[in-house]
């Protein structure tokens, strides 16, 4: 059996962006029944919410579409850049925070936005909902879940590849 695809979604805190795409994706996987073909977590470029759980507006507008999104947030490591295959940033200043920690740290992992796999706009940042109303996170949610799908299709060809 191949090694499973190691995949790490970052965004500030942990608590909206990341741990929402880190469950999207989680879910994506296990309907397509791939489970052991990938690992997945999420982390935040920031420790400002270290053990605190998802953000309940996030957390419920996941529930609301049938994702289920647990987890306690923490924040990205150097070994993180060694053990992962994938570490897929939410906007341009996580980027550049993870794009700093692999120069000074080192690592292996492919570093991309999420948005690199958005079929309706691809490049662009996932906007940061901490500070909005609910319509907020259902935008943020509607941009991980066909950003999410297009990159586990991205994925899968490459394993199968």
């Amino acid at each position: 059996m191949a090694t499973p695809t190691r995949v790490l979604f970052v965004c500030l805190g942990n608590i909206c962006r990341s741990p929402l795409a880190e469950a999207v994706f989680r879910h994506k996987v296990r309907e397509r029944g791939v489970d052991d073909e990938f690992e997945i977590d999420s982390a935040g470029t920031s420790g400002y919410h270290d053990g605190a759980s998802p953000d309940p507006r996030s957390t419920e507008t996941a529930r609301l579409r049938g994702v289920d999104l647990t987890g306690r947030s923490r924040k990205i490591g150097a070994a993180d850049l060694r053990g992962f295959d994938y570490v897929i940033a939410m906007d341009g200043e996580n980027l550049r925070e993870i794009r700093a920690l692999e120069a000074a740290a080192g690592g292996s992992a492919r570093i991309h936005r999420l948005r690199e796999w958005d079929p309706e706009r691809p490049g662009g940042d996932v906007p940061d909902p901490y500070y909005g109303g609910p319509c907020g996170f259902d935008e943020v949610h509607d941009i991980v879940d066909r950003s999410c799908e297009a990159l586990l299709e991205h994925l899968l060809a490459e394993r199968r590849a």
